[in-house]
C-alpha cells in the first residue's frame, strides 16, 4: 500500500513540474516582437497570466495574439492589478516571441493606447520564471 501511495504522489507531482515550463523551452529571448491590438481577454491567474488580442494585419484581416505574463503576485510587485487591461482596449505589447512561430509571445512591456507603459517597469529576462 506504502508503494501505492508514493507511485501515486510522484505521478501527481510530475505533473505539476511538467505544467510550469521553461522560458528557453517557449520563447527565443534573442529576438523580440512588437504589436498592436485590441485586448480581447486578460486573465490574472497563475502560474501565468495571459493577455489575448487582436491585431490587424496590413492586408486588413485579424491575427489573434497571446501574450504571457508572469505570475500575478510579479505583476502586482510591478503596479498591476486585475483590472488594469480591460476588453475593448487598445495597447500596445512587446516580448519575446514564441520558438515555433505562432502569435505568441512572454511579455516584456504594455503600453495603453496613450503611449503611456502600464505598470512601473518593463520585465526582464531575469524577471521569466
Amino acid at each position: 500500500m506504502k508503494r501505492l501511495l508514493v507511485g501515486l504522489a510522484a505521478l501527481v507531482l510530475s505533473g505539476a513540474a511538467a505544467a510550469h515550463h521553461s522560458f528557453a523551452v517557449f520563447f527565443d529571448p534573442d529576438k523580440n516582437v512588437t504589436v498592436t491590438g485590441v485586448v480581447t481577454a486578460f486573465r490574472f491567474t497563475n502560474p501565468h497570466g495571459t493577455i489575448a488580442l487582436d491585431v490587424k494585419k496590413p492586408d486588413g484581416s485579424v491575427e489573434h495574439w497571446r501574450a504571457e505574463t508572469n505570475a500575478p503576485v510579479i505583476l502586482v510587485r510591478r503596479g498591476w492589478t486585475r483590472n488594469i487591461i480591460k476588453p475593448g482596449d487598445t495597447i500596445t505589447i512587446t516580448g519575446w516571441p514564441s520558438r515555433d512561430g505562432t502569435p505568441y509571445m512572454r511579455l516584456q512591456g504594455v503600453k495603453d493606447a496613450a503611449g503611456k507603459s502600464i505598470g512601473t517597469a518593463p520585465f526582464g529576462r531575469q524577471d521569466q520564471s
